[in-house]
């Protein structure tokens, strides 16, 4: 890593390290929760989900998770964005697995009002950020035939501060694509306007926040509801929003996506900055990356090279996720 932060041409002392998201691919622990549609990961559903399972997923997500940005940094991401987990019980036990334990995970969790009763979290090296705050946004969803309402996950928006600089964490999981592309895209669009929303109002108090935006958006950087994100159009319901810089859309340029369905791959998990992280002072952004090793993927048949799902296969759990993670490398000055 020396031979690319040096390619910046900077002299003070630096410090690298990573931050991260990462979809875990129904992260569920085997109790039967009567106010969600969880029966399927339980030991009499249709996963036959059992603690003994659960343990198996933790190992398989705590090995991948200890080497995101390991090479680079040395150490596993300072900050994690997480999606698809269905409570602070399942994340204490990641966090506390024995690859993670000695760099001292804090979580930040919030329920969130998924059918499914999956949620967004925020994981933290304590000894590296310090959290303010943090508040979720509920995004109100009806359907269009019928016009009911729908539930989807909320955004989580955290406030911390990394030394003396104040970092703005914002967590989404976008509604999915089911149903199609077309006939959902209003939903993400309806997502993105509320993100845009929440944005503006921290560019409102600071126009020079710095602003990390991270999720599994069900959408590619060049769909439309990223767009409203990275491109400055005139609305009746923002004024201060700046556009943000997207990395991820080079990536998704050359081919390199975080997920695969149909031969065709697709970059959904993403991190998006505002314009303060290009400017190398403080916490500033260097490059983003997709986390795809060879154990994250899956080795032969049909679905060689897709991103390695769980399975289970006689009575034993295989496999990590259906999502790659992504993750960007940063660097701050001390």
């Amino acid at each position: 890593m020396t031979g690319l932060i040096g390619s910046l041409g900077l002299s003070q002392t630096l410090e690298v390290f990573t931050i991260g998201f990462y979809n875990l691919e129904n992260l569920f622990d085997p109790e039967d929760d009567p106010k969600t549609f969880d029966e399927d990961y339980t030991p009499k559903g249709r996963k036959q989900w059992t603690e003994g399972i659960l343990k198996q997923k933790i190992d398989n997500l705590a090995e991948a998770i200890y080497q995101i940005g390991l090479r680079e940094s040395h150490r596993p991401p300072l900050i994690l964005g997480v999606a698809e987990v269905e409570n602070f019980r399942v994340l204490k036990m990641l966090v506390e697995h024995e690859l993670l334990y000695p760099y001292g995970y804090e979580i930040l969790h919030y329920d969130s009002p998924d059918a499914r009763g999956i949620d967004l979290a925020l994981l933290y090296q304590k000894d590296y950020f310090l959290l303010a705050e943090s508040k979720t946004y509920t995004l109100p969803l009806f359907d269009g035939k019928t016009n009911l309402k729908r539930t989807t996950r909320d955004q989580l928006v955290v406030s911390g501060w990394m030394e003396e600089e104040e970092l703005q964490l914002l967590i989404n999981h976008w509604p999915s694509r089911r149903g199609g592309q077309k006939r959902s895209e209003s939903h993400r669009i309806s997502a993105a306007k509320l993100q845009q929303k929440i944005i503006d109002s921290l560019q409102g108090l600071n126009p020079q926040a710095k602003i990390i935006v991270m999720g599994d958006f069900n959408d590619n950087p060049d769909n439309q509801s990223l767009r409203l994100l990275t491109e400055k159009k005139e609305n009746s319901y923002t004024k201060n929003f700046q556009p943000l810089f997207n990395p991820m859309q080079d990536l998704y340029k050359k081919g390199v996506g975080s997920l695969a369905y149909r031969d065709r791959w697709f970059l959904f998990d993403q991190i998006l900055f505002t314009p303060a992280f290009m400017q190398a002072d403080g916490v500033f952004f260097v490059e983003a990356r997709v986390f795809n090793p060879d154990f994250l993927k899956n080795k032969k048949g049909k679905y060689k090279g897709y991103p390695f799902r769980s399975e289970i296969l006689g009575g034993k759990l295989h496999g990590y996720s259906d999502h790659f993670p992504v993750y960007a490398l940063m660097g701050r000055t001390k």
